[in-house]
């Protein structure tokens, strides 16, 4: 009964076709208890809210399965940050007595454009603790939530895990011994994570080197295979290496062991031979305050090979102009050095996202070159495509 399937669950479609993957019933509970006490300190008395989309993998992991584990209250939620009003989410909060809270990074963003007004007007003291994931928790949206919505009250974390992983790869293990917090980073693999990050001969680097991260042996969430294409899944996940998996995420390690994620190994730009992170260009950008949101991607040029094209919401009260574009444009510069050639910003009303909160920048850089979108089934607004269209057309 143990190794017989409990669900299938197919990949957000960020990265082209979805693949089925598959958790079994016993070491997928293994998992996601002992990650729901070293990560999130879970406990019975506990009113758990996971923002997350039911349909995706934390949906079912800490919706769900974790909660029915603890025995603990869960609240399910079904609709978009800001509707019918921006401070929705903080009703639900103070109205349920809401202690931990997990949210997406992409959430945040979402109602951080609408400034510190909303979550003041409520009484969020009930919150224990903030869980982001879903992509990297860039510096200014931390600090917005730590400082701005909780008076650096408790502490917000960021982690990182994948549909396939069932449950966190890295995290902060607030339940077992807070870690210092690094703004930008999701601090060090758990226990029972034996990660490495890599070079392109899958030699671990030192700190401070980009390369793939890496994990050098199974753990109990690990997905075992893909549904009804096992051969798919050895491809995909065992084969750019041997004998580990392949997450397909470029990060950096620093001095103190802490693992910084720059964005997909393929969505890294290179520019005059220089590889930039499109996570470290965002971060950029995010350090202006008009700045809501913001998706980039690489553009081929025949000079440097690539530059970088940058797709930007901004928060209230700000209108897109050229002055505002030369400004950010010299933020990049001034943060990243001016090797970053930051050549089109282009500002749209929203992003092309899935249902779980994750920027679909294949899709965006797909726009970009004028080439098939390929599938996008998963995309949470499908306007965002014309949107972008639209913007890139008038370039």
């Amino acid at each position: 009964m143990q190794d017989e399937p409990a669900f299938i669950l197919y990949t957000s479609g960020t990265m082209a076709k979805p693949k089925g993957t598959v958790q079994p019933h016993g070491s997928y509970q293994v998992y996601i208890y002992a990650m729901g006490k070293w990560v999130y300190d879970m406990h019975e008395t506990d009113v758990w809210w996971s923002t997350s989309d039911i349909g995706w993998i934390v949906g079912h992991s800490y919706v769900v399965y974790a909660p029915l584990l603890f025995g603990c209250a869960t609240i399910m939620y079904e609709g978009i940050p800001d509707h019918p009003t921006p401070d929705v989410w903080w009703q639900i909060i103070e109205k349920n007595q809401v202690t931990k809270l997990w949210i997406s990074p992409t959430g945040a963003r979402a109602l951080m454009k609408y400034g510190d007004e909303y979550p003041k007007k409520h009484d969020l003291s009930s919150v224990r603790l903030v869980a982001c994931a879903g992509e990297v928790l860039n510096p200014p949206v931390w600090e917005w939530l730590q400082k701005k919505v909780f008076d650096d009250r408790i502490p917000v974390i960021d982690h990182m895990w994948q549909t396939e992983t069932g449950g966190p790869l890295v995290g902060n293990p607030y339940g077992i011994a807070m870690l210092p917090i690094k703004p930008g980073s999701a601090t060090i693999p758990l226990p029972g994570v034996d990660a490495e990050i890599v070079d392109e001969k899958g030699k671990p680097v030192p700190a401070g080197v980009e390369g793939t991260f890496v994990v050098k042996k199974p753990f109990p969430g690990l997905t075992p295979t893909l549904w009804r294409d096992h051969e798919r899944y050895v491809e995909s996940y065992w084969n750019r290496f041997p004998h580990v998996y392949t997450t397909g995420d470029a990060a950096m390690k620093d001095d103190d062991g802490y693992i910084w994620f720059l964005g997909r190994v393929d969505e890294v730009i290179k520019i005059s031979a220089h590889r930039i992170g499109t996570i470290e260009i965002e971060s950029a950008l995010l350090q202006d305050p008009s700045v809501a949101e913001a998706a980039v991607v690489g553009r081929p040029d025949s000079l440097r090979g690539e530059t970088a094209c940058a797709f930007v919401v901004l928060r209230g009260g700000y209108e897109p102009n050229d002055a505002l574009k030369q400004t950010l444009r010299e933020l990049v510069r001034k943060t990243l050095g001016p090797i970053v050639v930051l050549s089109e910003i282009y500002f749209v009303s929203k992003l092309p996202k899935t249902r779980s909160g994750k920027i679909m920048r294949r899709v965006i850089k797909a726009i970009i070159a004028n080439k098939p979108l390929g599938d996008y089934s998963t995309i949470e607004d499908e306007t965002s495509i014309e949107e972008l269209k639209q913007a890139a057309a008038k370039s």
